[in-house]
C-alpha cells in the first residue's frame, strides 16, 4: 500500500481502510485477533509523529495483530462510524483495539505506543 502523502510505502502488514465495508471486515476479524484502527490526519505534525513512532520499530506478526490505517482527510465517514459504532469519541491521531467486535483499548495523541500494542496481542 502506497502513502501517497510522504511517497513511503506503509509497513507490509499494515492494512488500509478506505471504506465502511473494511470497518465491518476489521470487526469480524476481531473474532480471530485483535484489530488495531489507527486513526491519522495527514496534515497534523501530532499525528505524523505517532505515525513515525509507530512505523520504526513495527513488528507485531499479522497472526498475533491485524493493524488498519485511516487516513482521516480522505476517509472521516469511516471515522464518524467507528465513533457511532463503537461509542469512542474521535481523536487524531488515535487508536482503537477491538477484540470479539467490541473495543478492549483506546488511546490517542503522545500515548500511542507500540508497547502498548504488544502487550494487548
Amino acid at each position: 500500500m502506497w502513502n501517497r502523502f510522504t511517497s513511503d510505502p506503509l509497513p507490509k502488514d499494515w492494512a488500509e481502510l478506505t471504506n465502511i465495508n473494511d470497518l465491518e471486515t476489521a470487526k469480524t476479524e476481531s473474532f480471530e485477533r485483535p484489530v488495531a484502527l489507527f486513526k491519522h490526519s495527514t496534515r497534523c505534525s501530532r499525528s505524523m509523529f505517532a505515525k513515525s513512532k509507530l512505523e520504526e520499530d513495527y513488528n507485531i506478526p499479522t497472526g498475533k495483530l491485524k493493524f488498519y490505517y485511516l487516513d482521516l482527510l480522505s476517509h472521516r465517514d469511516i471515522s464518524d462510524a467507528i465513533a457511532t459504532k463503537f461509542g469512542v469519541h474521535h481523536q487524531s491521531p488515535q487508536i482503537v483495539v477491538l477484540k470479539d467486535g467490541e473495543v478492549v483499548f483506546h488511546t490517542s495523541h503522545e500515548q500511542i505506543s507500540l508497547s502498548k500494542l504488544k502487550q494487548l496481542v
